[in-house]
């Protein structure tokens, strides 16, 4: 008797994994297929999620192999690679007969801040005011209201900026700044007249729709392959980051009810966990560095959406 359960047992482990079903992966690429190429903005992601934490610099060969898993042709990628290192993101190094493109200081710069706004685990608490500036009218108005829309700062009205306990920019520190303070309702009704909130919401939905067949799939026991993992891996963070980074990430008392950017921040945590694995060994297997050794893992990845 107990020998038929242990062979049971042993079938039961050695049963081959569930593939991913092509419905899970679908919804994704069909959504990257119906809009305008996007080569570049991808590249981007790649180089923020994938090659920063090995380092910044990685054989063209590796992304020309990640794109054509994609179905996008190398010369496409070999454009807007060129296009990437003309405006100053990308720098090329060659060895031997080998391109090498590495972060420039503009995309080092760049990325650091995307990374903390992407990964981060959840907004800052709220001091209970808003803090609003109002710009002067004079030679510094451009560059304080520039720097101001940089750091994310909503404008409810013209020469307006408001921002829940945020640091002032430095262009900006000359600026009349008065404390907004009221009930929550009364702050909901400004940072909706600040921030394209509704928007917003709309893209936050449409991500869940779009990779919640995938997480279920996952959930139910299928497994990717790395080529698989890497490119959902990929597509997920450039699809929330697209969302997130015009996201003002307002603390919970100043948005609307059902708000879904929570329930979009838990999917796309849980994705990556879940794809993290499998996609790096596609990495060590593919990303090459300038003497030609694989590109050696970064710790930092297993930090993203923890706290």
């Amino acid at each position: 008797m107990s020998g038929r359960r242990t062979d049971a047992a042993a079938r039961k482990i050695a049963a081959p994994a569930r593939k991913l079903p092509r419905a899970a992966l679908a919804p994704i690429l069909d959504r990257l297929r119906a809009e305008p190429s996007r080569t570049w903005s991808i590249i981007v992601t790649v180089y923020g999620d994938a090659i920063v934490p090995r380092g910044g610099c990685v054989w063209l060969g590796t992304l020309l192999a990640f794109f054509k898993a994609l179905g996008i042709a190398e010369g496409v990628v070999r454009t807007a690679m060129s296009r990437l290192a003309a405006d100053g993101w990308l720098e090329r190094r060659k060895a031997g007969r080998n391109s090498f493109y590495a972060l420039a200081d503009k995309g080092r710069d760049t990325f650091a801040a995307a990374t903390r706004h992407i990964y981060a685990v959840s907004p800052p608490a709220f001091p209970g005011h808003l803090d609003l500036v109002l710009l002067a009218n004079g030679p510094g108005r451009e560059a304080a209201r520039a720097a101001l829309e940089a750091a994310g700062w909503g404008s409810p009205a013209p020469g307006v900026f408001v921002a829940p306990g945020w640091p002032l920019p430095a262009a900006a520190g000359d600026e009349l700044a008065v404390r907004a303070t009221g009930d929550d309702a009364a702050l909901r009704d400004l940072a909706a007249r600040a921030w394209p909130l509704d928007a917003t919401a709309d893209a936050y939905h449409g991500f869940l729709d779009t990779f919640a067949p995938l997480r279920a799939a996952l959930a139910n026991g299928a497994v990717p392959d790395e080529a698989e993992a890497i490119i959902a891996r990929v597509l997920l963070i450039h699809e929330y980051r697209r969302i997130v980074l015009r996201d003002p990430l307002l603390p919970a008392a100043l948005l609307p009810q059902d708000w879904p950017g929570a329930a979009a921040r838990t999917l796309c945590a849980a994705l990556y966990r879940d794809l993290l694995e499998p996609s790096e060994r596609w990495l060590d297997a593919h990303a090459i560095d300038e003497a030609g050794a694989p590109l050696r893992r970064g710790k930092d990845v297993l930090q993203r959406f923890h706290a």
